[in-house]
């Protein structure tokens, strides 16, 4: 039998990677696997898991139908985990910033999100997330000043050509 790579980007087989969890045959042992498995729950469609997987205060607010239709039309295509903060084996709380990657109507987009798992009963649960705002652009030469030369190499003041 062929194995099948776990779309968390893992590296591992899914069989001993997500779907264990997934299953409910395991517990995520910290935030980060228990991301990996939502992730890996969109892509494969598995509205339970992610349903189950919310702490049980958050799931009156879960929408099937929208959850079944992001997850559908969707082509789920990476996850990145840029950091963990917290979620250790003593801890209630941990954070998982992550960007999960997909595509919609030819359209690759990024979900880069902080999430927040509390542990309840030595299982942990996705509580909430909020969405990360991208680094402001940075320019690397300074801008032109009105007086300038114009960029454009007509000899004029920035102010009386292009600006």
């Amino acid at each position: 039998m062929a194995q099948e790579l776990c779309p968390c980007c893992s590296g591992k087989d899914y069989s001993v990677c997500c779907e264990p969890i997934i299953r409910g045959t395991e517990k995520a042992s910290s935030p980060e696997i228990l991301m990996r498995s939502r992730y890996t729950a969109y892509a494969k469609h598995e509205l339970a898991w992610l349903r189950d997987s919310l702490e049980v205060t958050q799931r009156g607010d879960f929408d099937e139908k929208s959850v079944s239709e992001w997850s559908l039309k969707s082509e789920w295509v990476g996850l990145e985990i840029c950091r963990t903060e917290k979620g250790g084996p003593d801890d209630s709380v941990g954070y998982v910033e992550f960007i999960a990657k997909f595509k919609q109507d030819g359209v690759t987009r990024d979900h880069h999100e902080l999430g927040e798992f509390r542990k309840v009963d030595n299982a942990w649960f996705f509580y909430d997330g909020r969405g990360v705002k991208s680094a402001p652009v940075k320019y690397e030469k300074p801008p032109v000043g009105r007086n300038d030369p114009c960029p454009c190499g007509s000899g004029k003041k920035y102010k009386k050509c292009c600006g």
